[in-house]
């Protein structure tokens, strides 16, 4: 569903969200409900060059952050509002919302959609306003040993998942959305389409978890005859490609390499399809075996992803390598690595361990 679908800023996505993963049709949207001062603010008027290339989750937080924008001004429209109710709206984010830079930062270019994209004004002040400095925090890294204690801690497919983001350095949904036709089991690579910033790259698969990919690539196999014998088998495509090539969603290559334990009926194609596992159910398993296994730091999936990049820094590979194989845009974001690496700040060795 993108942006043009949300006729205007009452409507809620939740009921079809929720139906969509509970794995039966989802329900039609209840009637739009506009509150006072959002009642001509439709994002039908968004220019369609403007949204091409927006991601639906981004669609989404802005529909969401504009929304709360309008009712924080109701009943004004937010074409009487300038600089100064821009200015309001953020503040309050930051003095009674306290929310953190990023939160800040996230309203503002939701804000700064509505009013270039939406409202089609581009106004001077507009490119005055300033972002919010995000404060310079170290990421939180764990030892090998901890590493191997999180994992024992795990089974099934999120372990298999938490192993890929150690072992390959991804992020959380760059796993859950790899397709079959991604993993090349014969060169140990494993190919991300349209990681962040939409780039693709190429990183390497762990030896180890060969047998493990192999019985999960026939798992999926044996499923998808399942759900091709019974009318459904079919997944999303990325961009316009379903229009490309129309039965190609039914491809074996096409699936999830982590599809979802229950299917969906697509309202548009009047398809039954099957998501990638949602992130969530990994979060919860990561969660639980952080307790289980007793570390005494805040471990996320992404931890697992700081830890890679520290623990190939402390095996002596190549800084531009790393670079490559999690795919930073800019050397500098791989730099911090250098400073939790386990040789103290800069590699300085304190005097008091030479006494």
């Amino acid at each position: 569903m993108h942006l043009e679908e949300e006729a205007k800023w009452g409507r809620t996505r939740a009921p079809q969200t929720y139906a969509r993963r509970a794995g039966r049709p989802a329900a039609p949207p209840p009637a739009p409900t506009p509150g006072p001062g959002a009642r001509g603010c439709s994002t039908r008027s968004a220019r369609p060059s403007a949204r091409a290339g927006t991601a639906p989750r981004t669609e989404e937080t802005y529909v969401a952050w504009i929304r709360r924008f309008v009712r924080f001004h109701a009943p004004r429209h937010p074409r009487e509002l300038g600089k100064a109710g821009v200015t309001a709206f953020l503040n309050d984010l930051a003095v009674r919302g306290r929310v953190a830079a990023t939160t800040r930062n996230q309203a503002l270019s939701a804000l700064l959609f509505l009013y270039r994209n939406v409202l089609d004004i581009d106004l001077p002040w507009l490119d005055q306003l300033v972002t919010a400095k995000r404060p310079e925090t170290l990421p939180v890294v764990i030892s090998k040993q901890e590493v191997r204690r999180l994992l024992n801690h795990l089974d099934g497919t999120p372990r298999l998942v938490a192993e890929m983001l150690y072992g390959c350095g991804l992020r959380l949904l760059e796993c859950l959305q790899l397709r079959l036709k991604d993993v090349d089991l014969d060169r140990l690579e494993l190919r991300v389409r349209r990681g962040k910033g939409a780039k693709d790259r190429v990183t390497m698969i762990p030896e180890r978890l060969r047998p493990a990919l192999v019985a999960q690539i026939e798992k999926v196999r044996q499923q998808h005859r399942l759900d091709a014998e019974a009318g459904a088998g079919w997944v999303e495509l990325p961009a316009a490609f379903d229009r490309k090539s129309p039965h190609a969603g039914r491809d074996l290559q096409w699936q999830y390499l982590f599809p979802a334990t229950r299917r969906y009926w697509h309202e548009e194609t009047h398809q039954v399809r099957r998501h990638h596992l949602h992130e969530s159910a990994v979060q919860r398993a990561m969660r639980e075996a952080v307790l289980r296994a007793g570390l005494p730091h805040r471990v996320t999936c992404h931890t697992l992803r700081h830890s890679v990049a520290t623990h190939l820094l402390e095996a002596g590979y190549d800084i531009r390598t790393i670079q490559e194989l999690l795919g930073h845009k800019d050397v500098s974001t791989t730099m911090i690595y250098t400073h939790v690496l386990n040789r103290g700040t800069l590699g300085v060795v304190s005097p008091l361990d030479t006494l």
